[in-house]
């Protein structure tokens, strides 16, 4: 079996050691399971979110009347 290859999210580079990889999160795929997000543990700081997902969320928020 291969393993998985983890790219970092903020440099786009292979992580080769699995005590560096960060886990971020999983997004999904339109069509099969998607796949996680990993970062190198000194490139976290640089991961941010999405800020289109971002503002699509706010709006949703405001228009179902949640406050923070």
């Amino acid at each position: 079996m291969i393993a998985a290859a983890r790219l970092c999210q903020a440099c786009r580079e292979d992580i080769t050691d699995p005590d560096d990889a960060v886990f971020l999160g999983h997004e999904e795929g339109d069509s099969g399971p998607g796949w996680d997000i990993y970062a190198h543990r000194a490139h976290v700081d640089q991961v941010h979110p999405d800020p289109v997902a971002e503002r699509a969320l706010a709006r949703v928020l405001i228009a179902l009347g949640f406050e923070s």
